[in-house]
C-alpha cells in the first residue's frame, strides 16, 4: 500500500514521497536499501579481492590494493554527482516542478558522461606516475597498472550507472535504485570464480569481470529511469548550461567533499607501504570491508539528502529538523551493530582473505577498537547531508577537507614512526575530533532555519 503507482506504471509522473508519513521510517527504508546499493558497488572490489587472494601471491592482493586506492578516486567523484543530482532532482519534485525535474534528470546524465570519460582516460595515461606516488613499486606497481587499465576505460558505465541510481532515489524508488548496484555485485560474484580461475585468468580475468558489472550496471540504471519512471526529458540546449551551473552548485562541493576522502586514505596507503606488501594487503582487506559493513553508514547522506531536499522544497522545515535527529539515531544504532559484527567475526574475516603477519595484525586492531572511530564518521555523513541540501554545501567541504589534512596527515605521520596499526589509529583519532565538530555545526545550522522561518 505505501508505494505508489509512479514506480509500476511508465506514464504516472513523479512524486514526492517524503512530505508525510515517519521520517525514522523512510531513513531506515532509504538507508537500507542505499546501503544495500552502495554496498554492493564496494563489494565489486571486495569480491574481487577475495577470489585473488585465493590465489596466495602477496603481491597480486598489493596490486588491487593500490589499484583500489585509484579507483576510490573515480568512485567517490561518482557519488559527489549523486549527492548533486538527487538534491537537485528531488527538489524540484518536492516543488512539484515535474518538467523541470526531467530535464535536468537529462542534463545530469550527459554532465556525468562527460566527467567519466575524461577521468577515466586522463587516469590511464598518468597510472605510471599516480602509482609511484602512492608507492607502488616494480611488480606490484606493473601488475596495479595492469588491471587499471583494463578497468579505466569503463569508467564511464560506472559514472552513468550511479547516476541512473541517484535519479531513482530522488523519486524515493529505493527498491530499483538498489537493484542497479546489486545486480552489479551478483554479476561480479558469478563470473570472478570462472574469469580468475576455471579460465585461467587470474588478475586479467578479475578487471574484465569489473568490466563487465558495469555494463550490467548501466543497463538495469537506465531501464528504470528512462522505462519504469519515464524521468528523462528533451535535452533543451538553452537550459543546459544554467542546469549545469545549479548542479555544480551541489554536485561540484559534494565532489570536492568527497574527494578528501581518498586523499586522506591515499595518504595512509603511502604511510602503511613503506611496512611492506603485508601490511599493504592489510590496508586494501580493510578498505574493502569497511564500506561493506558500514554500508549502512556510508549510505546516510545520499539517503538523507532526498528527504530533506523534498521537505525542504516544500518549506516542511519542522519535518527538515525531525529528519535529522531521525538520522541521528538511526547512526547510532548502525555503527554499534557493526561493530559488534566485526570484533565477532574478526577470526574467519583474516581466514577467508588467507592473512597473516602484519596484515592480520592489523584487521584484528581495526575490527576490535579502531573500527569505533565511525560512530563520528556517521556524525560527518550526517552532517554532510544537511549542508548539502540545506544551502550550505561548502561546509560539507570544509569539514571532510580539514579531516582528510589536519585530522590525517600529522596523526597517520606520527604513526608511521611505530607500525601501521598506529597509523590507522591516528586516523581514527582525526575523524573523532572533525566528526564531533561537524555534527555541532549542522544542528546549528537547522537551528538557525528554525529561527528564520519563524522570523519571515
Amino acid at each position: 500500500m505505501s508505494r505508489t503507482t509512479s514506480t509500476s506504471h511508465p506514464d504516472t509522473p513523479p512524486t514526492a514521497r517524503f512530505l508525510s508519513g515517519s521520517l525514522l521510517r523512510h531513513v531506515v527504508v532509504m538507508a537500507g536499501t542505499g546501503a544495500i546499493g552502495l554496498v554492493a558497488v564496494f563489494a565489486v572490489d571486495l569480491i574481487n579481492l577475495f577470489y585473488i587472494s585465493l590465489l596466495g601471491e602477496k603481491q597480486i592482493a598489493a596490486a588491487v590494493g593500490f589499484a583500489g586506492v585509484v579507483a576510490f578516486f573515480h568512485t567517490s567523484i561518482c557519488i559527489g554527482m549523486m549527492i548533486g543530482i538527487t538534491a537537485c532532482v528531488a527538489r524540484l519534485i518536492g516543488a512539484n516542478q515535474l518538467q523541470d525535474a526531467r530535464r535536468m534528470a537529462s542534463h545530469s546524465l550527459l554532465i556525468m558522461l562527460a566527467i567519466t570519460v575524461v577521468l577515466g582516460l586522463g587516469t590511464v595515461l598518468f597510472l605510471g606516475p599516480l602509482l609511484a606516488a602512492l608507492g607502488a613499486t616494480g611488480e606490484v606497481a606493473r601488475l596495479a597498472q595492469r588491471y587499471l587499465t583494463v578497468t579505466m576505460p569503463a569508467l564511464p558505465l560506472l559514472g552513468l550507472g550511479m547516476a541512473s541510481s541517484a535519479l531513482l532515489r530522488s523519486v524515493g524508488d529505493a527498491r530499483r535504485s538498489m537493484t542497479v548496484t546489486l545486480g552489479a555485485a551478483a554479476v561480479t560474484a558469478c563470473l570472478d570464480p570462472l574469469f580468475i580461475f576455471a579460465f585461467g585468468l587470474g588478475l586479467d580475468g578479475a578487471a574484465m569481470v569489473s568490466v563487465i558489472s558495469r555494463s550490467v550496471m548501466f543497463a538495469l540504471g537506465l531501464h528504470g529511469v528512462w522505462r519504469a519512471h519515464r524521468l528523462l526529458g528533451p535535452v533543451q540546449r538553452p537550459r543546459f548550461g544554467a542546469d549545469a551551473w545549479t548542479l555544480a552548485a551541489i554536485a561540484g562541493p559534494a565532489v570536492l567533499t568527497n574527494l578528501a576522502t581518498p586523499v586522506g586514505a591515499a595518504f595512509v596507503t603511502h604511510s602503511v607501504a613503506q611496512f611492506g606488501a603485508s601490511a599493504v594487503a592489510g590496508q586494501a582487506t580493510i578498505d574493502r570491508v569497511t564500506p561493506v559493513a558500514f554500508g549502512l553508514i556510508y549510505s546516510l547522506s545520499g539517503a538523507v539528502g532526498p528527504i530533506l531536499s523534498q521537505n525542504l522544497g516544500a518549506r516542511h522545515y519542522d519535518r527538515v529538523r525531525e529528519g535529522m535527529r531521525a538520522s541521528l539515531w538511526f547512526m547510532l544504532l548502525a555503527v554499534a551493530a557493526a561493530w559488534l559484527l566485526l570484533a565477532v567475526l574478526q577470526g574467519p574475516l583474516i581466514r577467508a582473505f588467507s592473512l597473516d603477519g602484519m596484515a592480520a595484525t592489523m584487521v584484528h586492531a581495526f575490527c576490535s577498537w579502531i573500527c569505533a572511530s565511525f560512530f563520528f564518521a556517521g556524525a560527518l555523513f550526517v552532517a554532510n547531508a544537511a549542508f548539502n541540501n540545506l544551502g550550505r554545501p561548502l561546509w560539507s567541504t570544509g569539514f571532510n577537507w580539514a579531516r582528510a589534512t589536519l585530522g590525517t596527515i600529522p596523526f597517520a605521520w606520527w604513526g608511521a614512526h611505530y607500525g601501521p596499526v598506529e597509523v590507522m589509529a591516528g586516523q581514527g583519532a582525526g575523524l573523532v575530533i572533525f566528526g564531533s565538530l561537524a555534527m555541532l555545526a549542522s544542528l546549528r545550522l537547522t537551528r538557525q532555519l528554525g529561527a528564520s522561518t519563524a522570523a519571515t
